[in-house]
């Protein structure tokens, strides 16, 4: 087992990892540095190799599918996850470290949007875009994370051998925040800078199909998560409609003691009933995500008592 893992996911960025992997040698020198290719056709591969990384592969394309590949191979008590585009600066490295081994950090976010993220970007629809998805998921699930999709992110090992990854493609980042919120993980932020990528560096991700992924996995997560909050909003909004459409009915019928649209009527009296269905269904699903959040406590008691019995050394693998 690693002590520090240092995991980069990379796409085409020939202009700037092997900077990133020479920064990351110089900030935490114990840690492996691993990077992992998904289909690059430049020469990023050639490039990392020869800055001292440990090449890996993930042929199933996304950013998610990387993770995914990346989280069940490498073994480690502390791992980061950085990306290769150099717009972190490594130097925050260690204090995201130092929280996950020492202050007992399941997940530490790298908070660009505390500093200089929105000086930096020049996509103003990312910048809304995070703004938005932070302010969603904070009120949905009544956290306080300061950077949802951020790409600098300490973890400790319970947390990455716990993480069920769903998500293939950019919307990762929101699901990881969402399960650590709702499994209770001790999530801490660390204030980085941000800077906007180097001229040549193109970013992969498409601002209006990846929003919208986005967007999509906010709302799949907390109906997985939050069953009885979200199909109460759901009964809630169809008695609204019901009721929308009855109150005439009822004003009608007070005022001549005929109900003339039954149509209507019976429409109002299935939708009532598909609301107090909803709200039922908000119940039942509500006892079974407890119980899988009991199942889960379990399970990641076993990953961390693994960890222990590993312990701590490191393992050079270049």
């Amino acid at each position: 087992m690693d002590k520090i893992a240092v995991l980069i996911p990379c796409y085409n960025e020939e202009k700037t990892i092997a900077k990133v992997v020479a920064d990351a040698k110089a900030a935490l020198p114990e840690a492996v540095i691993y990077v992992y290719d998904n289909n690059s056709t430049d020469r990023t591969v050639e490039l990392a190799k020869e800055a001292g990384a440990v090449i890996r592969h993930e042929y199933m394309q996304g950013k998610g599918n990387v993770i995914r590949r990346m989280f069940r191979e490498i073994e480690a008590r502390c791992y980061v996850m950085v990306d290769g585009d150099d717009t972190y600066p490594m130097e925050f490295a260690p204090e995201m470290v130092d929280k996950v081994l020492h202050h007992n950090a399941d997940m530490v976010v790298g908070d660009r949007l505390s500093s200089t993220y929105f000086e930096e970007n020049k996509r103003p629809f990312h910048n809304m875009g995070n703004s938005l998805v932070r302010a969603s998921i904070n009120h949905l699930f009544g956290s306080e994370v300061k950077d949802i999709m951020t790409g600098f992110r300490a973890f400790s090992y319970g947390f990455v051998k716990t993480f069920p990854v769903l998500s293939k493609g950019f919307e990762i980042e929101t699901e990881m925040t969402i399960h650590a919120v709702y499994n209770h993980m001790q999530i801490d932020n660390v204030v980085v800078e941000y800077r906007d990528r180097p001229e040549g560096s193109v970013s992969k991700l498409n601002t209006y199909s990846d929003g919208f992924r986005v967007l999509g996995t906010i709302f799949r997560l907390y109906r997985d998560y939050k069953p009885f909050g979200f199909f109460s909003l759901f009964a809630a909004f169809l008695f609204v409609i019901a009721a929308l459409f009855f109150i005439p009915v009822l004003l009608e019928f007070l005022r001549t003691g005929l109900v003339l649209k039954f149509p209507t009527l019976i429409v109002c009296g299935f939708v009532v009933m598909a609301a107090i269905q909803s709200f039922f269904a908000g119940l039942v699903l509500s006892n079974m995500a407890m119980k899988n959040r009991r199942d889960f406590e379990y399970r990641f008691n076993l990953v961390c008592e693994k960890e222990r019995r590993q312990g701590p050394e490191v393992k050079e693998e270049m």
